[in-house]
Parts: structure tokens; C-alpha cells; sequence
């Protein structure tokens, strides 16, 4: 299509508005001013080592350990308070929630207060930033309680405590060769690509469907010896190949950021797994719910997909915490709900040994 042809992200969302006569536009204009900090955000990442003054702007605010106990990168502090200033004041929030702050951010009192809530990471993957890997920023916007927006109280953290389902509209950003933008407003998935010369989104990639069946996997390996029986028996027959149980070569992906994993997943099909495990069993997963794992699993839902804690849809799981950590699995639905179906079948003897391999004629 022509570029003259192609729809802006305001052109998008203006279509989508009109399926509902009675909106009052806050949404939209909301994604446009996450948008606009994304776009802030990218020409940040773009700099790298040539942005001094950017960088020695954030060595003034301090890295250090964030809630999370991680690390926390000088690029995660900037971006975090690029989301916070573009959103803060514009009348559309009743609070705000990001994975580098304890607490949910409070609405300034110089400045109106709105019906929705948002929830970030700012720059997820930032520990590949030092060799260029793509990382990218996740949001998710849900509705306040209307007890909030009546009483325009101060938001706490119960506030943000609701279930994936309840999500108006996810998306990410991802700042790779090109910055895109993937957004789901309820009615599918559409991509989006930052034109430089325009200054704007454009629509490159409308309808995105995940296909239902895919030979690619993505999993951290080295936390084998900690994976559930479920888990290492789906890896252990995805790695038997065309002569093991599947019947089919697969391969395997990592790339150690949930943008770009989701984005690869969108984009041709595959499956991710960041499953539960026993590492810290103090932990019942490593990804983040309400920042990571209900915005992807938003989009993967919508795109056809399928989105599970390993056990259940993980859209239907409420957050009990701010900061809940899940187990993740999403991609392919067919390959999604086999890892399920594992997870429910009654344990069996020990795959990994010969011992009770399946042999003879009858082998599927």
C-alpha cells in the first residue's frame, strides 16, 4: 500500500472510536500521549553511548536495585519518568503503576484526574542494551473503579489488583532496527511503524493472526535442572525431533527480552515459556503479571493465540499484589494448550529415563 494510502495511529483509533458512538475520546487520546512517550523513548535507545548528556542525566538520578530486586539500568530510570511526565497531566488517569516503583504514582493535584489506570514496564530487556539486543516498553490500561473516579481519592495499590480480562487496551513498543508499535483496543491486533520523517505510527501491519501451530520454541535452558516434570517432558519431545513422539523438528529461540520473544511470535508463529519452577520456590514465576504477562497475553489472545500460567489462562488470574510474579506461556494456541493438557495429566514415570520410553508399533 502507498504510504499516502497508509492510517496514522490517530487515524486508527479514530476508526475504532466510532464503533462506540457514546466514547468520549479519553482512551484514545491516552494512547496517543503513551505513544508520544514511546517515540521519546526509542530516540533515547537510538543514541546509545553517543547520547553523554542523556546518560550523565541519568547517572544524576541513581540506578541501584529497584522493587524488584534487580538491577535497575540508568536508561529504566529515564524511561520511567518519560512515561510518568507524558501521562501524569493530562486529565485521562486516575493513578498510574510501573514495575520500578513500589507504589502506584499519584495524579498531581495541579492537574485533573480521569476514569482509566495505567501499568508499565518502561524498558523491558534493558540488561541487553550493552550489545544492541532489541528491548521495547509494555503497558497495559484498565479502568478505575468507579468509586475512585466518583470520589477522586487517591488511588492504591488494590486498585490495580484485576484480572487480565478486564484490560481496555495493551501494547508495546519495540526498539529494534525500526520502532514499532503493537496495540490491541479489544478488536484484534494491529502493528504500527514509527515513519522518522513523519514523526508517526503508521499502519503496516493490520489483522496480525498468530498461526495455531509452529516447529519454533523459546525457553531458558539453563534452568532445566529446575523445570517441572510437565515442562521437561513438552522440551524433551520438542528436542527428540521427526523420530520422537511429535514427529517433527523443532527449533529453539531465546532471546532474554519478552518484547522482542512476543514480538518474533506475533510476527511468524512460535512458543514462549517462562514456566514456574523450582528455583526459588519462594517465587511462583519469574515475569511480572500486571506489566508483563496480562498486557503480551492481551495481544496474543486477540491475535489468535493463547496466553497461560502453564495451568490456566493467565488473563483470568487476579493480581493479589502489585508486583505478582506468574508463570509464562503463550504463542501458538495448539502447542500453548498441549502444555496445559501436560500439566493436567497425572504424573507419569520419569520421561527422561529409557526406561519407560514409548517403544513399539503402537508409538503415536
Amino acid at each position: 500500500m502507498p504510504l499516502s494510502h497508509r492510517w496514522t495511529l490517530t487515524r486508527y483509533l479514530i476508526e475504532e472510536r466510532r464503533r462506540f458512538p457514546q466514547a468520549s475520546g479519553d482512551l484514545n487520546a491516552l494512547l496517543l500521549d503513551v505513544s508520544l512517550a514511546c517515540k521519546a523513548i526509542a530516540r533515547v535507545v537510538a543514541f546509545g553511548e553517543l547520547g553523554d548528556s542523556l546518560g550523565q542525566a541519568a547517572m544524576a538520578q541513581g540506578g541501584g536495585i529497584n522493587v524488584q530486586g534487580e538491577e535497575q539500568k540508568h536508561l529504566d530510570v529515564i524511561s520511567n519518568e518519560i512515561f510518568l511526565r507524558m501521562n501524569g497531566w493530562n486529565g485521562h488517569l486516575a493513578g498510574l503503576a510501573s514495575e520500578e516503583m513500589e507504589l502506584p504514582r499519584q495524579i498531581e493535584g495541579a492537574y485533573p484526574r480521569g476514569k482509566y489506570l495505567l501499568v508499565f514496564d518502561p524498558l523491558d530487556g534493558s540488561s541487553n542494551i550493552d550489545v544492541n539486543v532489541s528491548v521495547g516498553s509494555i503497558f497495559s490500561i484498565l479502568r478505575a473503579p468507579q468509586a475512585v473516579v466518583d470520589s477522586g481519592r487517591d488511588v492504591t495499590e488494590a486498585d490495580f489488583l484485576q484480572p487480565g480480562t478486564t484490560q481496555v487496551a495493551a501494547g508495546y513498543a519495540i526498539y529494534g532496527p525500526t520502532t514499532m508499535l503493537m496495540l490491541t483496543v479489544g478488536n484484534g491486533v494491529a502493528g504500527f511503524t514509527l515513519n522518522p520523517n513523519l514523526g508517526e505510527f503508521v499502519l503496516t501491519h493490520p489483522k496480525i493472526r498468530v498461526p495455531e501451530d509452529t516447529p519454533e520454541f523459546a525457553i531458558n535452558s539453563s534452568n532445566s535442572r529446575f523445570w517441572e516434570p510437565p515442562v521437561k517432558r513438552y522440551v524433551d519431545e520438542c528436542l527428540a525431533g521427526r523420530t520422537g513422539p511429535r514427529g517433527k523438528d523443532f527449533n529453539t529461540r531465546w532471546i532474554a527480552s519478552l518484547v522482542a520473544e512476543a514480538h518474533r511470535i506475533l510476527m511468524r508463529g512460535g512458543v514462549f515459556l517462562y514456566p514456574r519452577d523450582t528455583k526459588d520456590p519462594t517465587k511462583p514465576g519469574r515475569l511480572r503479571l500486571l506489566y508483563e504477562a496480562n498486557p503480551v497475553g492481551f495481544l496474543m489472545e486477540q491475535a489468535g493465540g493463547r496466553a497461560s500460567t502453564g495451568r490456566q489462562p493467565v488473563l483470568g488470574v487476579t493480581a493479589s499484589a502489585l508486583h505478582q510474579r506468574v508463570g509464562f506461556v503463550f504463542g501458538s494456541r495448539n502447542e500453548v494448550e498441549r502444555i496445559e493438557r501436560y500439566h493436567q495429566e497425572p504424573s507419569g514415570p520419569d520421561r527422561g529415563n529409557p526406561l519407560f520410553a514409548e517403544r513399539g508399533l503402537f508409538r503415536n
